[in-house]
């Protein structure tokens, strides 16, 4: 033991802050030792262990200051050749190595290159099984810097001696792990489709439990010895001994932090925070490393040695879960999640041994660290789980010969509900139930609920309602997360919709809370109702009797003071302040936020006093509450113009009243939202700010008192000039939002005042600045259409020429930009030449402008971009070929266009790209709009062409857009026929004696087939379909056919064929005899 007393004080020494002076020549001391080290040869004497051990001692007391200048390789190198030396029954010898190569990795962050990190590893691994189980720790944390960002290339053997090593000493288990474990193969990440399972590695490798011991939790025995464990971490406070940012970086975490938010560290349950709210973390050196009789988890009345190897045994098993989680935080998902069934518990058949997983450590573990170190690993290999879990699916269907995986999955999804659910009950330390409620947020956020029977969300629902108003204000904050990731996940379900319609009272009744409780309707408004509150209780719409409890809950923390039975754990985590500590409030207002966003129909009867504690938010001296209480007035803005949205299935009378609107933006514009947006200190405040002036319903807007709504303009306006980027950004975008409004898109003074904006905007070095400029660049030009297409000409008379051609200028530039730009660019091109007047195409100046957009439109269109990009170049083309003043059909650029239409609709990958294409080439309405005989001719076999090999893919996503493509393409074939020349008929007959039987069966196809709608917009009806044919029929009779051509009657036939197959098929004996009569 006392080899492991000096293994462990090397191990868990403070970190050298400060080193002493470096040698003269950078490295020597390093070389000088490795040159040693090479020379020696395996040797099994006394004086040659003696000689490797000092060699050893001195590698590690060297000091490697930054810029030591020691090789990568050169580490390497001196591992593999002490790995060398060094046999495996020496266990002495085996600790000390396992310090130097822990030790030289971490001070030099040296990442070991793949040839030598398989030898290393091979070593290690072969150490664990075969060396005494007291070097197991320092094995472990050589093994834990072996994978550190190396975690792809360690699979199978090191994953199945870690797992061994979770279980070291664990009570009442006998382990048989196997040597190696194998991955299941997944379908969702490999783009196959799925397959019958193979049989899981599981289920040959899933160590027997001992049957005396059962499954069954006896919160007792948990508990036994966690008060003095409990009270030792909340005593320490340390930092991880690793050097460089990469390695120091990976133990910090901040619980103060909301704990929902994206890129928060599963390595720390809280850091950083005041007084008792700081708790150590279970992965903190400290907790594993070190390893002296003053440590001991348990109490002396067990017995000195027995407590001291059960606590070095609890630290082996908290050194794999380390090492582990340094593993899997750098392994690719779809290769960790093959392993999932070997750490993931799964519901066990009758009469199987149940499996041993991180689960059997946070129900059996009696050590409430490394229970806490299991949750964080399982929180870990949860996060970003929603691809793979997304197959899942449950079913009750016992009559299968085999059980699928997606069956299986949901089963593993169920059992970790029931097992952390379980966990939640009998836990009673503080940190690890932090970690059990985030687990359960994160296992929440990525489950398929929709694919799940009922019931588990409200088992978790209901189970979380408790911890609340627990003493410890950072299992009440991951409470709320919790909370928030069910509202969020989803949404909106039918189960959390009736769990928000619970009562109040319901699960809430705990004397010991810190929270307040519940009053009559304004429980939280300290001055008495004003004129805005008294005028929304006539207006509010109909809603649920049962106030929702969640929302008063939510509101109550974030507005009321705390009362003075508050817990000690608050104490100075709030700095001081009467309220609830800054998490709590943070947390409640996205609970709130998620709310808005999700459950609309529930949030919107409280509308106005959310309104007054987004006042009163925003009001506050403190960034982040300001910052929260502008997303939530965001989302509350989202969902009242999703209410009025033209597809809207909400009912007239259950959406909030316009009037209601109009009272809740100006009370938010009589409020502290102006002074937030002239808040230059906190730029993201006014960003945000910024998104959520953009949230103002449209119909609002025009009710709004003329001076609000010169505020709102005038703002925005003017933070178009701010020098940062994110204000910037956020202003083009709601400017862009502003231009589409009714009541402002034809005040050509705001129009042309916008613009300049937005293209001073799109010349800024920021590509977020310039994506945003361009989005709202192609917002303003559908504005430019709409107003087209009235009837006063106003609009298009009094728009400057000159500031047109800026646009096409700008809009020119900016098609060569990054894709996020592109996209829109090309949209507002196409908007722009459509916008074009006869006026302006006359001038001379225009003339060239108009070829380069042109151009730069087709270039667009063949380039390999992204999807989006080329689908609006395409919708672009259209756009133009709309334009009568243009010279379609005339100009060298007709030839140019048709080209690259019929290239993509012919050999685009991108279905939707091609199905565009398709649309675009029907557009133009007469026949010389398609120039040249052989123009035509190209269009009309390329159609065809693309018709035959529309099935042709080898993506499976793009196969449900295969009928959208058909039916576009048969629509462009039949307007073709509709526009058809006499010189034209010749062409399109030896295309129908070729391919006419294709042709024929997918028209028919066309015909019957339902009206299912596309990107394209709605779908024509039925008998707008046979109206087409019909239209194409009566074409082709009208057409003066050459003398001696029969192509026009082979023509006609063709189509009189498809027609009476049509209504044969439909019974229609009306419409046959019409065309009889024809």
């Amino acid at each position: 033991m006392a080899a492991v007393q000096v293994a462990g004080s090397l191990l868990g020494g403070p970190p050298r802050e400060t080193p002493r002076e470096p040698p003269l020549e950078q490295g020597s001391g390093f070389r000088r030792l490795s040159a040693r080290l090479c020379a020696l040869r395996p040797d099994d004497s006394s004086s040659g262990r003696t000689e490797i051990h000092l060699l050893f001692d001195q590698l590690i007391s060297e000091n490697y200051s930054e810029g030591s200048g020691v090789a990568p390789e050169d580490v390497s190198a001196l591992l593999v050749q002490a790995c060398r030396l060094v046999p495996l029954n020496q266990n002495h010898l085996v600790s000390k190595l396992c310090q130097l190569i822990h030790h030289l990795l971490n001070t030099l962050q040296v990442i070991v290159d793949e040839q030598n990190l398989d030898f290393l590893l091979a070593y290690a691994i072969s150490a664990i099984q075969q060396c005494s189980s007291w070097t197991h720790m320092q094995i472990l944390q050589a093994l834990a810097a072996l994978v550190y960002c190396n975690g792809s290339k360690c699979q199978k053997a090191l994953l199945a001696v870690l797992k061994k090593s979770m279980f070291h000493g664990l009570p009442g288990l006998n382990i048989e792990m196997p040597t190696v474990l194998y991955p299941t193969p997944l379908p969702q990440y490999d783009g196959l489709p799925p397959t019958k399972p193979q049989q899981s590695e599981s289920s040959s490798s899933r160590p027997t439990v001992n049957k005396k011991k059962k499954s069954k939790v006896k919160p007792k025995k948990i508990q036994q010895g966690e008060e003095e464990e409990e009270e030792e971490s909340s005593g320490e406070r340390e930092v991880a001994p690793v050097s460089g940012s990469g390695r120091r970086n990976l133990h910090k975490g901040d619980a103060q932090c909301a704990p929902s938010q994206g890129g928060q560290s599963l390595l720390l349950a809280a850091s950083g925070a005041a007084g008792k709210d700081r708790v150590s973390s279970p992965f903190s050196p400290s907790s594993w490393k070190r390893v002296s009789s003053s440590e001991s988890d348990y109490s002396d009345a067990e017995g000195g040695m027995q407590s001291k190897v059960r606590s070095y045994q609890a630290k082996v098993r908290q050194g794999a879960l380390a090492c582990f989680l340094s593993t899997i935080k750098s392994i690719e998902k779809k290769v960790l999640y093959g392993y999932w069934s070997a750490f993931v518990p799964d519901t066990p058949e009758l009469g199987s041994p149940q499996s041993v997983s991180l689960m059997t450590l946070t129900l059996k573990d009696p050590s409430p660290k490394t229970r806490a170190c299991a949750l964080q690993v399982l929180s870990a290999i949860l996060e970003g789980s929603k691809q793979f879990l997304s197959v899942a699916e449950d079913t009750s269907d016992h009559r299968r010969a085999f059980t699928p995986f997606s069956v299986m999955v949901a089963s593993s999804i169920k059992e970790l509900h029931r097992c952390l659910l379980l966990a939640l009950v009998a836990e009673s330390s503080s940190q690890t139930l932090t970690q059990i409620i985030k687990c359960l947020a994160n296992l929440v956020s990525n489950s398929p609920y929709n694919r799940l029977k009922l019931s588990l969300l409200t088992k978790v629902w209901n189970q979380i309602k408790p911890y609340i108003r627990h003493k410890d204000v950072n299992v009440r904050v991951s409470s709320l997360t919790l909370l928030g990731a069910i509202v969020s996940t989803h949404a909106p379900l039918p189960e959390v919709q009736l769990l928000l319609q619970q009562p109040c009272s319901s699960g809430l009744s705990n004397s010991s809370s810190s929270t307040p409780h519940f009053s009559p309707p304004d429980w939280w408004k300290k001055a008495p109702a004003g004129p805005f509150l008294e005028e929304a209780s006539v207006n509010t719409p109909k809603g649920s009797s049962e106030p929702c409890w969640l929302i008063r809950l939510c509101i109550s923390i974030v507005v009321l003071p705390k009362e003075d039975s508050c817990s000690g754990s608050d104490a100075g985590s709030a700095g001081g302040s009467t309220y609830e500590p800054f998490p709590m409030r943070l947390e409640a207002l996205q609970v709130l936020a998620h709310l808005a966003r999700g459950y609309f129909s529930t949030t919107q009867v409280y509308l106005m006093e959310l309104g007054e504690v987004i006042c009163k938010c925003l009001g506050e001296a403190d960034p982040a509450v300001q910052l929260h209480g502008a997303k939530l007035l965001e989302e509350l803005g989202s969902g009242l113009i999703q209410q009025y949205k033209p597809d809207s299935t909400i009912a007239p009378d259950q959406r909030v009243p316009v009037a209601l609107v109009v009272m809740f933006w100006t009370m938010m514009l009589n409020g502290p939202l102006p002074r937030a947006l002239q808040n230059s200190e906190h730029p993201t405040l006014q960003a945000s700010a910024c998104d959520a002036l953009s949230s103002i319903l449209p119909e609002a807007f025009s009710n709004l008192p003329s001076d609000r709504q010169i505020l709102c303009i005038t703002m925005l306006l003017g933070l178009n000039d701010s020098k940062n980027r994110l204000v910037k950004a956020a202003t083009s975008r709601a400017l862009g939002v502003y231009v589409l409004f009714p009541c402002l898109r034809q005040d050509v003074i705001f129009v042309a005042d916008t613009a300049n904006a937005i293209l001073m905007s799109l010349q800024d070095k920021s590509l977020n600045v310039r994506a945003k400029a361009a989005w709202s660049l192609g917002n303003l030009t559908d504005t430019l259409i709409v107003n087209m297409e009235t009837p006063d000409p106003s609009f298009q008379e009094e728009f400057s020429g000159l500031l047109l051609l800026k646009m096409l200028q700008s809009a020119i530039e900016a098609s060569k930009d990054k894709d996020k730009v592109k996209s829109n660019a090309v949209r507002a091109l196409g908007n722009l030449l459509h916008f074009l007047q006869p006026s302006h195409i006359e001038k001379p100046r225009f003339a060239e402008i108009i070829e380069e957009a042109i151009q730069a439109l087709i270039s667009t269109i063949l380039i390999e971009a992204a999807m989006k990009v080329r689908w609006n170049a395409c919708y672009a083309v259209g756009n133009v070929f709309k334009n009568p003043a243009l010279p379609l059909g005339t100009a060298p650029w007709t030839s140019q266009a048709y080209n690259a239409l019929t290239s993509v609709v012919t050999s685009c990958k991108n279905f939707k790209v091609r199905i565009r294409s398709a649309a675009a080439l029907s557009i133009p309405g007469k026949r010389e709009h398609y120039g040249s005989v052989d123009q035509y001719a190209q269009i009309w076999n390329a159609l065809v062409t693309a018709l035959q090999k529309s099935e042709d893919t080898t993506d499976f996503l793009e196969f449900k857009y295969c009928a959208s493509l058909r039916t576009q393409i048969c629509q462009a074939l039949l307007h073709l026929l509709s526009v058809a020349s006499a010189s034209d008929l010749s062409c399109i007959k030896e295309t129908l004696e070729l391919n006419g039987d294709m042709v024929q069966s997918y028209i028919l196809q066309f015909l019957k087939s339902g009206t299912e709608r596309d990107d394209t917009g709605a779908p024509p009806s039925p008998q707008e379909r046979d109206q087409m044919v019909r239209t194409a029929l009566e074409h082709i009779s009208s057409v003066q056919a050459l003398a001696g051509d029969t192509s026009k009657r082979a023509i006609m036939g063709f189509l009189e064929d498809i027609l009476t197959v049509y209504f044969d098929s439909s019974g229609s004996q009306v419409a046959l005899l019409g065309l009889t009569s024809r």
